[in-house]
């Protein structure tokens, strides 16, 4: 394969829900550009994009695969994404690093949840898209309705190209209004007739021939002087038109397709590569430091590399995507981001599995290396003089979470290891150890998606785990103020321990100082704040401690010791053992020996004198709060609404979001378990929603007694 310059790359990526047929449109384009000899099906696990095993299990896309391919001299980058939103982490990687976004639309169902899902993660980075209306073969194919969707959602903006002569088994022919010819396939597909327009449909094609101009015209000063001139445009200037449309978002241009008869494919690949953007048309890239980055391949080397994937008999893969100058076998590239030295000792193109040698790729490429040494995801490579560094790849937060621990309690230390290996490969899936919870949790983007991981360990790597409902890391806090003391005395023979603390605690409430005279049980506390030490800390909120200890009751030297058995309290509340936050105590009297007092003694006393005033503070626990947002067709919305209510979820509002209801609420984390399975059965896997954290709230009273009970279960055993 030739060393191709920007100017000729397109870098796609191949979008579209679960079923809208992908992974079969790229077996007919690879077959029909000759990388392959014969078209696989997802039936018969034998396709190139499908390869992982996992994949061939479940019969769906759980990583993107990137595809190369030379046509018509263009060379086509396609990333083929997972449809499923379990997989969104592939898709989020592609759009990065690709120009344009092919959306497939299945004729049968028109826009769906998943259309719309990729069609936001294209807009939210800027990318111009083209719709693509697949299996127009299928006995319920419906193209008109497909379109309808198309436009009732995203508007007038979406323009046809190209509309099918009939639908159903018998589909076999298209008008092309940009060619204004008829293409016509024989029952094996592949390169078609082009024919004239038939007499019946003429008028037709005509009518949108002209829109098509309109819409072409409108997107270039030039073209438009020109339209309103001489009443049309030619051929070229039309693809000019189209091709300034898209860049600028102005057009979704709609093209028709049947993958699995191999229809329209060759004409498809034609329109990418003669008018699609190409890498250097777009925005160029940012570094982390805000530097813009022309695509020059006579420039400084660099390379950022978007994904890592783990095979059999090779390790790992790094795939990148070449952001400046020309990179060749052999080449020592300095790792900006982990500060380290790389050889590229081998350059491939790749179409799945199967990787072809190089010797060089141009700024704009994308290709991929092995057995880097110290190289992960989304690190930046370069060459001497260099110092670009592009920043990290921003995923959805996740939405799903689960323990995991290995059946055999030796395998913690290999299944660590193994975890960590897999968020290189999908940086979604966010592995966190929690000393908090005493669990290590697997955060994810649906219960699929954990699935997918827990065969992989099991089938893989045989390693069986299991997984078992994650902890809720509750705060506990305080109502009001109260006081307690302690004195810690322990003589055995020698040199004792001693230590006297007196405190009172309060909660701390933004804009309310601390108060100079304090009242328990009729006894009046003059307090004074000699001075404050603040722990911000790192599980939210903070600890307060005044020293308002006079005539040295309590030596300065132990306030140390009493900050350390405040803390220890801190990090295990008296009420279910959660992290305390938002406390304020103030230390205003005690008692010292002048031989048996020490740090440890202090500590416990602290310790113990915290604990017993919390109790009696009115202590409440405070639950983790998330931020939903429920993507949900209108006749679901009753449903989804109910439903969210009886998790106590809190509806702040709701709204219309093209062509489908936006449902925003507040709901406890403890209530999100199982939400991803459940939305999915009310509403037929047509919803999506995202999470973000919103704070603490408190728990109802019936739930902090039910915690409370559980905790005390739990220590007994």
């Amino acid at each position: 394969m030739k060393e191709y310059q920007a100017q000729d790359i397109r870098n796609i990526s191949l979008l579209g829900g679960s079923g809208s047929g992908k992974t079969t449109l790229v077996e007919a384009m690879l077959f029909e550009s000759g990388v392959i000899k014969r078209r696989g099906t997802i039936q018969q696990g034998n396709t190139v994009s499908d390869y992982f095993p996992v994949e061939k299990e479940y019969g769906y896309s759980v990583f993107s695969t990137v595809i190369s391919i030379e046509w018509l001299g263009k060379k086509l980058n396609i990333i083929d994404c997972p449809g499923s939103d379990d997989f969104v982490g592939g898709t989020v990687t592609s759009l990065n690093v690709t120009d344009l976004g092919l959306i497939l639309v299945n004729a049968q169902q028109g826009v769906e949840v998943g259309t719309q899902n990729h069609f936001r993660l294209a807009e939210n980075l800027h990318k111009p898209v083209l719709f693509l209306i697949n299996q127009l073969d299928s006995e319920k194919a419906d193209y008109e309705r497909s379109v309808e969707s198309i436009k009732e959602v995203y508007g007038s903006r979406a323009i046809q190209i190209q509309y099918p002569l009939n639908v159903g088994p018998e589909f076999n022919a298209l008008i092309d209004v940009l060619k204004m010819k008829m293409y016509r396939w024989k029952p094996e597909g592949g390169a078609p007739e082009i024919l004239d327009i038939p007499s019946d449909q003429q008028s037709k094609a005509e009518e949108m021939h002209n829109a098509l101009i309109e819409a072409a015209a409108e997107n270039d000063e030039t073209l438009m002087d020109k339209y309103f001139d001489q009443g049309s445009l030619d051929e070229d200037e039309m693809r000019e038109g189209i091709r300034k449309g898209i860049i600028s978002r102005g057009m979704y241009p709609i093209f028709c397709v049947c993958g699995g008869k191999d229809m329209g494919v060759r004409r498809l690949m034609e329109f990418l590569g003669n008018v699609a953007p190409s890498a250097d048309a777009v925005a160029k890239p940012v570094t982390e430091d805000g530097r813009e980055v022309a695509l020059d391949s006579k420039g400084v080397t660099s390379l950022y590399v978007f994904k890592t994937s783990v095979e059999p008999h090779i390790g790992d893969v790094q795939y990148f995507k070449v952001m400046n100058g020309t990179v060749h076998n052999g080449d020592d590239l300095q790792n900006i981001s982990r500060n380290s030295k790389e050889r590229i000792s081998q350059l491939y193109q790749t179409a799945g599995t199967a990787r072809t040698p190089i010797d060089s790729l141009a700024a704009g490429d994308i290709g991929c290396t092995v057995k880097l040494k110290d190289t992960r995801t989304g690190n930046t490579l370069n060459g001497k003089d260099c110092d670009y560094e592009f920043p990290a790849i921003q995923y959805p937060a996740p939405k799903f979470r689960r323990a995991i621990k290995p059946v055999t309690e030796s395998d913690s230390e290999k299944l660590s290891a193994l975890l960590t290996r897999m968020h290189e490969e999908d940086p979604t899936w966010i592995i966190e150890q929690s000393k908090e919870l005493k669990q290590t949790i697997v955060h994810g983007q649906g219960e699929w998606h954990l699935r997918t991981l827990k065969w992989r360990l099991e089938n893989n790597d045989k390693m069986p785990v299991e997984f078992i409902e994650p902890r809720i890391p509750y705060r506990e806090t305080i109502t009001r103020a109260a006081r307690a003391d302690y004195r810690h005395k322990k003589q055995s023979g020698g040199a004792g321990q001693f230590g006297e603390v007196h405190l009172i605690i309060e909660p701390i409430v933004e804009g309310v100082p601390m108060k100079e005279v304090y009242k328990f049980n009729n006894q009046e506390f003059k307090v004074q704040n000699r001075n404050t030490d603040v722990v911000e800390l790192e599980w939210g909120g903070r600890l307060e401690m005044v020293n308002s200890i006079v005539g040295g009751a309590i030596d300065a030297r132990f306030m140390p010791a009493i900050m350390k058995g405040l803390m220890d309290r801190m990090e295990q509340g008296p009420l279910t053992g959660s992290y305390a936050r938002d406390v304020r105590v103030i230390v205003y009297d005690g008692k010292m020996h002048p031989v048996d007092s020490n740090e440890i003694s202090f500590r416990i006393a602290a310790r113990m004198a915290f604990a017993e005033a919390f109790r009696n503070a009115g202590p409440k626990i405070l639950e983790p709060i998330y931020d939903i947002e429920v993507l949900t067709p209108g006749d679901k919305m009753g449903d989804v609404m109910s439903d969210l209510q009886g998790r106590r979820a809190l509806i702040m509002g709701m709204e219309s979001q093209k062509g489908q209801e936006c449902l925003k609420a507040k709901i406890p984390l403890k209530e999100v378990s199982s939400y991803s399975t459940t939305l999915s059965s009310l509403t037929g896997g047509r919803a999506s929603f995202s999470l973000k954290p919103a704070g603490y709230e408190l728990v109802p009273a019936d739930v902090q007694e039910a915690l409370i009970k559980a905790h005390e279960a739990e220590k007994e055993e």
